[in-house]
């Protein structure tokens, strides 16, 4: 479970790490996000599913630098309703199987299904050609983001990552139920699967969601999140990473996103 961090005691955890890292490593570890709107890209899939492989072999081209960040973030949610059919998902989370329903929901959608790629809160059947793909994000890219959101990362512990998030609405945005998300996702993963669709493979992962947060509710215009976030004993130098979202829950909008690799 996650724990919140008192103000005073995450200020002291930043300073004691910027000091030990020094000014280049601290600068690394922030992120405001751009003018202009990212593209969210939201792989619901299992590792009990015989189709997901090519989705999640997709998602790990996706590039993770920290400039490729200001074009599109992706995020690979494991659900939790293969669970019972052969193969219990080490990743997979009922709320990301709540979510998946909830967007399909907005779009008046009855049925769920893996692999199912959402693109900006709403379901996106490109992701197979390159073209459709690039298209797709420079079309949100044009578009003026309506948040602000920025990010700040640490080392706080050995076994713990310490984040301050601020999200922002833009002057004049008109939005009726503004909530934010906060997701930590690690990449470089594998699984050796004994049982199920997928028996007998090897399933290999990145952007694994394996902390989420929210919704962090931004009616009042703004929201400071201060948190600590565990990390698994499997999570080297270059594997994690923190994605933050503004949504409008009431119109499947998206209003920004940002994410930002860990440091070393």
């Amino acid at each position: 479970m996650n724990r919140m961090v008192a103000g005073s005691i995450l200020a002291a955890a930043f300073g004691a790490t910027a000091t030990l890292w020094g000014p280049a490593a601290a600068a690394q570890c922030s992120k405001q996000s751009p003018p202009h709107t990212v593209a969210l890209i939201e792989l619901y899939t299992s590792e009990g599913c015989s189709s997901c492989p090519p989705a999640d072999r997709w998602l790990s081209g996706i590039e993770r630098s920290d400039a490729r960040t200001d074009s599109v973030i992706a995020l690979a949610l494991h659900v939790d309703y293969w669970d019972q059919l052969g193969w219990k998902d080490r990743f997979a989370d009922h709320r990301f199987t709540e979510r998946q329903r909830a967007l399909a929901a907005m779009a008046q959608n009855r049925f769920v299904y893996t692999p199912g790629v959402f693109l900006n809160l709403r379901e996106w059947r490109g992701w197979g050609s390159a073209a459709n793909f690039r298209q797709a994000v420079a079309k949100v890219n044009a578009r003026p983001a309506l948040a602000d959101i920025r990010l700040e990362l640490v080392a706080a512990a050995p076994r713990e990552l310490a984040l301050s998030a601020s999200f922002k609405l833009k002057p004049g945005a008109v939005v009726k139920q503004p909530q934010a998300f906060v997701a930590l996702y690690q990449n470089g993963l594998a699984t050796e699967v004994r049982a199920g669709e997928n028996r007998g493979a090897t399933l290999r992962h990145d952007y694994v969601v394996r902390n989420w947060n929210g919704p962090i509710d931004l009616r009042s215009g703004s929201a400071d999140l201060r948190i600590a976030l565990p990390i698994g004993s499997d999570s080297g130098s270059g594997k994690l990473g923190v994605a933050a979202f503004v949504q409008d829950s009431a119109s499947g909008e998206l209003l920004q996103a940002t994410a930002l690799n860990a440091c070393s």
